[in-house]
């Protein structure tokens, strides 16, 4: 009964462990963890700064030790710093809360500039400059006509003269030509009127037996169409957090390529995971500075070539070849990924982004 007596049960995992032990020996809890707000706010603050000083010691070699990291990692070094993947999350989140204020200036111009499309779109009919009648012509040109500033020109002259007077009798008419491909003024028409969808569809061009993908296709046109195009970029954006979910693998996939005997695929998504977290920090400076001063554009294509030449150093210190091989091969994966990768991403992209608008 006495040793029973000493036992007591966690109030993470109930488990029964001795009355003496201050930490559970099953889940790590601590015996006595009274919930106050000293205890709440002391594992907030000593878990923030435990990640705090790991993502110190990471960020260092990060940004000044290319390929360190990674090389770390993989050997072992798994405690000491910050995981890739959950280094590469917290940048990101950094980055694309910092890029989201100039994306709302993006996004404000485009809606403008696309909302200006439909108003030139719907006023296609031209604008049309009345002329004058003949009766209210004569009654400028004959006075002007009889005075003497007419005499001392010649018979070519008065011929011009002439002919701009006749210009004023015909119809002058500018021509719009923006075009969304079908009309716009009956399809707000049909909305105005609360025409029955199938109706407002089919002046968008959708007909009877149109698929699936078309129908949802026609379906985001008109949202699109009863938004004036507002927020499409903004769909665009929310769309590159989760593209670069895929992006990132395929970057890996190619060092694992090009690297085939340099250890297992996981190796080589590691080394993404750190190369993608620079490039965000990268961003995030080129970002920071512009917020307080508009540096020129030079500077900020010289940053963006350096992350190459980042590159060809973290390839070098990760896959231990030398400089020279590591320079081709840095240059091919990179030509492969821009040339193909990206531009297959970014229509992917546009067209989810539209299709989830």
């Amino acid at each position: 009964m006495s040793e029973l007596s000493t036992n007591k049960p966690c109030k993470n995992c109930e488990e029964s462990f001795d009355d003496s032990f201050e930490f559970c020996p099953y889940c790590g809890q601590k015996a006595k963890d009274d919930l106050t707000i000293g205890v709440l706010f002391y594992n907030t603050i000593s878990n923030y700064f435990s990640f705090d000083a790991r993502f110190l010691k990471s960020f260092i070699p990060l940004m000044f030790r290319p390929g360190y990291l990674a090389r770390r990692f993989v050997e072992g070094k798994r405690l000491l710093y910050l995981h890739p993947a959950q280094m590469y999350l917290f940048i990101s989140v950094v980055f694309f809360f910092m890029f989201s204020f100039k994306i709302r200036e993006y996004n404000s111009n485009l809606d403008k500039a696309i909302k200006k499309g439909f108003e030139m779109e719907q006023s296609k009919d031209s604008i049309n400059l009345m002329p004058l009648d003949s009766a209210k012509l004569a009654s400028i040109t004959n006075p002007l006509k009889n005075t003497k500033l007419m005499e001392g020109m010649s018979e070519n002259d008065r011929a011009e003269l002439d002919s701009v007077f006749a210009m004023t009798t015909k119809s002058q008419k500018i021509d719009n030509n923006f075009d969304f491909g079908y009309d716009t003024v009956k399809l707000d028409s049909l909305i105005a009127n609360d025409a029955p969808e199938q109706e407002q569809l089919a002046v968008l061009g959708q007909k009877e037996d149109t698929g699936f993908f078309g129908k949802l296709f026609y379906k985001q046109g008109l949202k699109f169409h009863k938004n004036k195009g507002g927020g499409i970029l903004q769909a665009f954006y929310d769309s590159i957090p989760i593209s670069l979910f895929v992006l990132l693998p395929i970057f890996a996939l190619i060092l694992k390529i090009f690297f085939w005997r340099r250890g297992a695929f996981a190796h080589h998504l590691v080394f993404s995971f750190y190369f993608f977290s620079f490039l965000f920090v990268s961003m995030c400076i080129i970002l920071g500075v512009n917020f307080i001063w508009d540096i020129p554009d030079w500077i900020d294509w010289m940053v963006i070539l350096s992350t190459f030449v980042y590159l060809v150093i973290a390839i070098k210190q990760f896959y231990q070849q030398g400089y020279f091989i590591s320079f081709i091969k840095s240059g091919m994966v990179s030509f492969l990924y821009m040339l193909f990768v990206l531009p297959i991403a970014l229509m992917i992209m546009v067209g989810l982004s539209f299709l989830l608008y």
